[in-house]
């Protein structure tokens, strides 16, 4: 620790954004804790700052005794021969010394007990700024990029971690670059990683939904005034994102608000998103028309509900890998911003679908031209469904014993036609 503490207080008040009399208490105090572990109350502690020397001083009596064994005691051959001659065992003798005149393990362990105090502080403030811009957009300067991959981000009068699993892939910074996140979190020391072990640090996202509706919302008034509500926002960050937005004046249009001025607003969007696809679904709560409006493509020749847990789409053959998407991503965010298990087929896919049901429950007794004995004959050798006999070859079917290809070939065309 430095000899001249004012020295040391001015700089550490400046770094911490500290008052500098709150950061001199703070030192005297971590003085005045690690010091009286050692003493007794008997022992008048007593630590100032000395304000021309910049030194702390230290102030204690120490008791007389046979040997030294504690701070608070000194040896009456030590005492004697160092402040009184006429001193005698039980006597209180006056010492005074600076704070870099104790021994290096206790001024290390004043060291400590200042530093953890600053850190204590520091964490108080970080929450108390956090508490203030949770659940906002914030605006900050790269300024470092850690081990991990996470970005370090001064963020005005603090620091802040864009860790790597908050970060949008392939999406690339370098130090001095600015940025726009959410403030998510905040990590406090018990929560914190190793580089962070003693420290609170606010967490930033760029993959939070709630960052795209922050975005929005400045970029488009109506929703910021609330005349346009966000009622859901599904993403697959950098990829794809389905804002569901619901008009609470009858006369505005949600899709047009968001259109107008030539698209500016969305253009503006897109670009602090580097290019996200962006989806505006109208709300409906006409599940149907939802399921049509969540997937946005035009081709949707019907919609099937299936006891409000399941969505059956029909589409044509030309809208079909639109309305999938690409790797799926399409149906896959319609699917969670309706609340749907969704499958889409084409009207052939559909029928095909519907006739495989239909064969599965059937019996084979059911096909056309299937007497007992034959019914007997596949039911032995395991066809027992219309579907059975419907995947099955000819040839499979000729090696069952009693049936000729005549016969196969005419269970498999009546499979077929079902």
């Amino acid at each position: 620790m430095s000899a001249n503490i004012l020295d040391a207080i001015v700089k550490i008040a400046a770094t911490k954004q500290l008052d500098r009399e709150q950061l001199q208490n703070i030192i005297l105090d971590a003085i005045v804790s690690t010091l009286s572990k050692k003493l007794d109350p008997e022992n008048k502690l007593i630590v100032s700052l000395l304000e021309k020397t910049g030194n702390i001083e230290i102030e204690y009596d120490v008791q007389v005794v046979e040997l030294e064994s504690k701070m608070g005691q000194v040896s009456i051959l030590d005492a004697q021969k160092t402040y009184n001659p006429r001193a005698q065992l039980g006597d209180y003798i006056h010492r005074k010394m600076v704070l870099h005149e104790l021994e290096p393990k206790l001024i290390k362990t004043v060291q400590k007990a200042i530093s953890d105090r600053l850190q204590e502080l520091e964490n108080e403030r970080i929450n108390e700024d956090f508490n203030q811009q949770k659940h906002t957009v914030v605006t900050g300067r790269i300024k470092s990029i850690d081990d991990t991959g996470g970005y370090r981000i001064d963020i005005g009068k603090m620091e802040a971690l864009l860790p790597v699993d908050e970060q949008i892939e392939n999406e690339y910074y370098k130090v001095g670059d600015h940025i726009k996140a959410y403030v998510v979190n905040i990590r406090t020391p018990e929560k914190t990683r190793s580089y962070d072990k003693n420290r609170s640090v606010i967490i930033l996202s760029r993959i939070h939904p709630e960052f795209v509706k922050k975005i929005f919302e400045a970029e488009i008034p109506e929703i910021y005034e609330g005349t346009v509500k966000v009622r859901k926002i599904v993403r697959e960050p950098g990829i794809r994102v389905k804002v569901e937005l619901e008009s609470t004046d009858p006369k505005v249009n949600p899709l047009t608000v968001c259109l107008s001025v030539k698209g500016t607003r969305l253009d503006a969007i897109r670009k602090e998103l580097h290019g996200e696809q962006i989806d505006i679904v109208v709300h409906s709560d006409d599940p149907e028309r939802m399921v049509i409006n969540a997937l946005g493509i035009e081709g949707i020749l019907n919609v099937i509900i299936e006891r409000g847990k399941s969505a059956t789409v029909i589409v044509t053959e030309a809208d079909k890998i639109q309305a999938i998407g690409k790797q799926g991503k399409n149906a896959k965010l319609a699917a969670k911003l309706t609340g749907l298990r969704m499958d889409i087929y084409t009207e052939a896919e559909y029928a095909e679908k519907k006739a495989k049901e239909r064969r599965t429950i059937s019996h084979v007794t059911d096909l056309d031209g299937v007497t007992l004995k034959i019914a007997e004959i596949l039911k032995k050798s395991g066809y027992t469904s219309v579907q059975d006999v419907f995947i099955a070859s000819v040839d499979e079917l000729c090696n069952l014993e009693g049936v000729g290809r005549k016969i196969a070939e005419r269970l498999k065309e009546a499979a077929e036609l079902f």
